[in-house]
């Protein structure tokens, strides 16, 4: 399948555009399924999620996966995929600290193949978070290291990328060829 990628800070418009493809996808009667990895853990959440939500057509096929994102593709069928979003993917995954970066690396490079393998297209959103200060614990600096590399394992699969920044978009270019 080609995908793809979308990257910009929190509240950047990515989810909004996503969003935005999908319904072009739904209008063309392709079938579109969501693939979400946040969860409800307090109040905030759950109005942002209620948001999310109230944005999709009832008769897409919702998928959460909020720490099995490979397992959570291989329950969408044909058709239109969005995934939203690496982020909370890999936040989870840290907050757990049940598996190493590697690990979590290893699962973006299969969830790559993963998207590379179906019939349709899709989009993959997720946050730039290497662009502001570094954090001053591990945890934090752990999380921005680990997403960077999964937004690039991503990105470079991705057929077309875009930065989105307030609801434009930048497309990125691949890196030149070295000699």
């Amino acid at each position: 399948m080609a995908y793809t990628f979308l990257i910009g800070g929190a509240r950047s418009g990515k989810s909004a555009l996503a969003v935005q493809m999908a319904l072009r996808a739904d209008a063309r009667n392709e079938p579109v399924s969501f693939v979400v990895t946040a969860e409800a853990l307090d109040s905030e959440m759950t109005d942002r999620i209620a948001r999310h939500r109230a944005e999709r057509p009832a008769n897409w096929h919702v998928v959460e996966a909020p720490r099995d994102l490979a397992l959570g593709l291989a329950d969408v069928g044909l058709g239109f995929v969005v995934v939203d979003c690496l982020s909370f993917w890999v936040a989870n995954l840290v907050m757990d600290d049940v598996v190493d970066n590697d690990h979590i690396e290893s699962v973006a490079r299969r969830v790559a193949l993963l998207l590379l393998s179906r019939t349709g297209s899709g989009v993959v959103v997720s946050n730039e978070v290497g662009l502001g200060l570094v954090p001053d614990n591990e945890l934090g600096r752990r999380f921005r290291d680990v997403l960077g590399r999964v937004n690039a394992i991503l990105a470079a699969s991705s057929n077309k990328a875009f930065l989105v920044v307030a609801g434009r978009t930048m497309e990125l270019s691949s890196p030149p060829h070295v000699d």
